[in-house]
């Protein structure tokens, strides 16, 4: 037994719990206080901000187009034609998803050297910068800036994207660790319902005010600014890339209650020693990079799993029902000036399936969530599809069926794929890959929302009432793939998770682990000094009775 381990059994005596020493104490009140607390502190400056700063951009279309062709007429002379503002207008939109790829390339090196909590804090400087800038366009009279500003907050959002998940994952007990981190997907959709409340005309969406409204994502930024930093950083941050023990435990002891649970300690003890090992015999890096990953045999299936499931979450289309959404209900016969209060019923509809999730995912299960929301997402587009078919052959009542069908694809997303997929690469990945594998997430993410926000149009164009098919393909192969290569992973250890990918390649190595996570003798010759083809013993003090 190591001497990390050991000192497992100091911290076992001082807990306050005598009777059940390896015992979960983040059921303690005051546990779940602190972390409920971090979680609205980190998520009010993340994922919110995604979800706030994609909606908000929505209400203004016609006032900044507008704003555009005036500028330039003042500057030039002469206005713009019509595909001219519009080629600017998409220049902007499309501005927030590649500065949302940067930000998810620069969201593992700064979690590495920051941080998980510092990064959140600092990746606020991104979206003031922003906000001031936008508030200064109509007096510089340059539309340029709001080009600029929407980069920059798109930075914002992709660092939040990556980091906040992570620090969740990292931070709750391993029974609330899918709740917790699915929170994320709660907060995105709260964004996106408060960002359509803040942007009626009646609020910041009329033509005098709209500066304001884009710049309003500066108010959460700052309560993150004032409220995060009273909260501790990520145990496993502190402990396994800092290596600093007596941190790791103060942060553990104010996240669960004022005690330290045995075995959650053993874990990542166990871990931090493994990793050591590890990078003493020169075969890992303290932190894998992208690159690395992808040369990593022993992790190919981890990352196919987390490429599939990112670029499917962007690439199903749930964005394009956002956009589709007002011609479908214009067409279903609501006055123009009121759908901008039927719009509001889609974010609160992927808000509500969030909250649901949220209560179902430690009962039912990451994968079948998962699988389960793109299977019911494949049987809203047939019958969606179907309906617009029969909507243009003037059909009675189809109208309100596609209606129905928008709310209901909503709901299914925001069921499964809105959350699990931001959780897989915090439960599959060990502590050196985990923020390379959000880089690859979070690019694949982004990417494929650019590719969606530009091709859209013309898939609309070119396929009219079956525009919806590709998406069907999309969830189709996503819930195909995603069903023979993901494993279950609610409530299970790092190792135990390990194992379960392990078995799928027995074609290329030898398994090192039974369907427990127990380790067994055998390992692949040139391996045996890999962080992760060592073994894995969730409880190595327990696991005899003793």
């Amino acid at each position: 037994m190591s001497y990390e381990l050991e000192d497992t059994r100091d911290i076992q005596m001082n807990s306050t719990d005598k009777n059940e020493p390896g015992g979960d104490s983040s059921k303690a009140p005051g546990s779940a206080r602190t972390l409920a607390l971090t979680v609205c502190s980190a998520a009010i400056g993340g994922t919110f901000q995604y979800g706030y700063n994609i909606s908000i951009i929505n209400a203004p279309t016609s006032y900044i187009q507008s704003f555009i062709n005036h500028t330039y007429m003042e500057r030039w002379g002469s206005g713009l034609e019509s595909s001219q503002v519009t080629l600017l207008w998409t220049l902007i939109v499309s501005a927030f998803s590649l500065g949302g790829l940067l930000g998810a390339l620069l969201a593992g090196p700064m979690a590495v050297r920051f941080g998980r909590k510092k990064s959140l804090l600092l990746n606020n400087s991104f979206l003031l910068i922003g906000a001031v800038l936008v508030l200064t366009c109509k007096l510089a009279k340059a539309f340029e800036v709001i080009i600029v500003s929407r980069f920059l907050v798109g930075i914002n959002s992709g660092v939040s994207m990556n980091v906040q998940p992570m620090y969740f994952g990292e931070s709750a007990p391993k029974r609330l660790r899918g709740a917790v981190a699915f929170s994320s997907a709660v907060f995105t959709a709260f964004g996106i319902f408060f960002g359509q409340v803040v942007g009626l005309t009646e609020l910041l969406g009329s033509e005098p005010l709209w500066p304001y409204l884009l710049a309003s994502n500066a108010l959460p930024g700052l309560i993150q600014l004032m409220a995060l930093p009273w909260f501790p950083e990520s145990p496993r941050y502190l402990l396994i890339d800092q290596g600093d023990r007596e941190a790791c435990i103060q942060a553990l002891r104010r996240l669960r209650g004022g005690e330290v649970p045995t075995l959650e300690m053993e874990e990542m003890l166990e871990e931090q020693q493994q990793m050591s090992a590890a990078i003493k015999c020169g075969s890992v890096a303290s932190a894998k990079t992208p690159w690395s990953l992808f040369k990593d045999r022993d992790l190919q299936y981890q990352l196919r799993t987390v490429m599939i499931a990112s670029s499917g979450m962007m690439l199903c289309g749930n964005d394009s029902i956002y956009f589709y959404a007002s011609y479908i209900f214009q067409e279903a016969g609501i006055p123009p000036e009121k759908i901008q209060y039927v719009t509001i019923g889609t974010g609160a509809s992927e808000l509500t399936a969030s909250i649901l999730s949220t209560l179902l995912i430690e009962r039912v299960g990451r994968r079948y969530l998962l699988i389960g929301g793109y299977s019911l997402m494949i049987c809203w587009t047939i019958v969606f599809t179907v309906t617009l078919i029969l909507q243009s052959h003037g059909v009675a009542g189809m109208p309100y069926l596609s209606m129905a069908c928008v709310f209901a694809y909503i709901l299914s997303f925001g069921l499964g794929p809105a959350g699990v997929t931001g959780i897989l690469p915090a439960e599959i990945f060990d502590q050196a890959a985990r923020p390379a594998a959000y880089m690859i997430a979070g690019s694949l993410m982004w990417f494929s929302l650019f590719l969606v926000g530009m091709l859209f149009p013309f898939i609309v164009n070119g396929l009219g009432n079956y525009c919806f098919l590709p998406f069907l393909v999309v969830c189709l192969v996503s819930a195909v793939v995603l069903g023979l290569i993901l494993p279950e992973t609610k409530g299970k250890t790092l190792a135990q998770i390990t194992a379960e990918f392990d078995r799928k390649n027995r074609g290329r190595g030898i398994e090192r682990f039974d369907g427990q996570g127990n380790e067994l003798e055998q390992y692949q010759l040139g391996q045996e000094c890999s962080f992760t083809t060592m073994p894995h013993d969730p409880d190595p003090i327990h696991k005899n009775g003793n």
